[in-house]
């Protein structure tokens, strides 16, 4: 099943966003996330930073990719929903983490931040409503 058909499957809340309004958000949110997880690694590779400092960073990625994979190769409601909380949970040891160091890499993850504290609150709602 494409993912679209999935998504489409799915009873959602009334305050879902449109599945198209996902891609343009990511999108956004991509460019923030190559910028600054770049600058983290970049501190990281010139010393400026510690392998401590990138950690949360390395392990939002694979949560990232990883909420993907389940949510739509897997088409697991549940397991999404356990991922998607390790993602919002990485984001904010991610700002905790960076701010003393570099913050502007801390503010520009607020937007993400917003998206998956949303996407938090979607997922858990939609994983009980398809119980």
């Amino acid at each position: 099943m494409e993912t679209y058909e999935f998504y489409q499957t799915l009873i959602k809340p009334f305050w879902a966003p449109p599945a198209w309004l996902f891609s343009p958000v990511w999108l956004f949110l991509y460019a923030l996330i190559l910028v600054s997880f770049g600058a983290v690694f970049y501190g990281v590779h010139k010393k400026k930073l510690s392998y401590e400092d990138s950690l949360p960073f390395i392990l939002n990625i694979v949560a990232n990719i990883t909420f993907v994979n389940i949510q739509f190769g897997l088409e697991s409601n549940v397991l999404a929903a356990f991922d998607i909380i390790l993602v919002l949970g990485t984001i904010i040891w991610m700002i905790v983490e960076i701010y003393p160091k570099i913050r502007w890499i801390a503010y520009a993850q607020i937007p993400y931040l917003a998206w998956v504290l949303y996407l938090t609150i979607l997922q858990l709602s939609v994983t009980f409503l398809n119980w």
